[in-house]
């Protein structure tokens, strides 16, 4: 059965520990052997925390939450958690062995959902690059061709959830941080509304409130399940968005109604030339979206258009 850990996304993960088949502290395990056996190539961990993990498995006082038990590897980036390293891709903060004074708000509701904190995954220098490349920490290799880029700035965590290391882990967005590394590996990742999620008590989210903090995954129903686990307002918070009509997962099941579908195949802003891959891909899924019932064409909003 742990051979084939890697092979779960978290929501399966979280059955097996709820039933009885699976041990907290034997989910860890496998995640960790599954980290040393692969980031030596990789290079997605930059800050274990086994030893707390462990600890956490074995006590006995795992919250009850929908993911109980779950491995879950946290980007160095915006989700502090007290008293572990927090370097945000720097060296000098690194050399001064930084770490975090409290639990974000973000990581609280982590523990509340039964997750178990691994460790911290690379990213570029402030998060601050589409590409994970730090000075300090070296680069992130794709799991799929280590030449490849994994994509940034959510980079060490979305290698980490491609190869196996574990099921599911954290990261940001204000301008595709999730999304691109989500690309480049094959992933679920999703750039929640402005407000949904809380990034205090420090932080109100950069870039106006548009940084944006989630999950990567390797299944919808996983990033639907974290989102009724993390979402809503906690005080001091200054953006907020409008709470769902009923729990993301049942929107899983639900009768979907005929969506207008805008397609955008150019780059709006650079007005650089897009690669004709990343092109079939968009009008790949835009006729699975179309089989589906949709109506699909192509546009974008106008507030997004520079001009001529």
């Amino acid at each position: 059965m742990i051979d084939e850990i890697a092979n779960l996304d978290a929501t399966a993960q979280a059955e097996l520990v709820k039933k009885g088949e699976v041990q907290p502290i034997e989910l860890v395990e496998a995640a960790i052997s599954c980290i040393e056996h692969l980031n030596p190539k990789i290079n997605a961990v930059i800050t274990p925390l086994y030893e707390k993990a462990r600890s956490d498995a074995l006590s006995g006082q795992l919250p009850d939450g929908p993911f109980k038990g779950v491995p879950l590897l946290l980007k160095d980036y915006m989700c502090q958690t007290a008293g572990d390293p927090y370097y945000e891709g720097m060296g000098f903060l690194r050399n001064l062995n930084w770490q975090s004074s409290h639990d974000t708000y973000l990581a609280q509701k982590f523990r509340q959902a039964g997750f178990i904190f691994l460790g911290k995954t690379n990213l570029p220098e402030l998060a601050g690059s589409a590409t994970t490349e730090p000075i300090a920490f070296g680069p992130t290799r794709n799991p799929f061709n280590l030449e490849h880029s994994v994509g940034g700035s959510s980079g060490g965590s979305a290698a980490a959830v491609a190869s196996g290391m574990v099921a599911i882990a954290h990261g940001n967005d204000g301008t595709g941080s999730l999304r691109v590394p989500a690309a480049c590996c094959g992933l679920v990742g999703l750039k929640p509304s402005r407000g949904r999620i809380s990034t205090g008590p420090a932080s109100s989210g950069g870039i106006l409130g548009n940084a944006v903090e989630f999950v990567l995954t390797k299944s919808v129903r996983d990033a639907a399940g974290v989102l009724d686990c993390i979402a809503g307002a906690m005080l001091g918070d200054l953006f907020l968005a409008s709470p769902p009509k009923r729990p993301f997962i049942e929107e899983l099941d639900g009768d979907l109604q005929q969506l207008r579908i805008g397609l955008l195949v150019n780059d709006i802003f650079l007005q650089n030339t897009v690669h004709e891959d990343c092109i079939q891909a968009v009008e790949t899924a835009a006729k699975v979206l179309e089989g589906l019932g949709h109506h699909i064409e192509y546009a974008h909003p106008p507030a997004y258009y520079f001009g001529e």
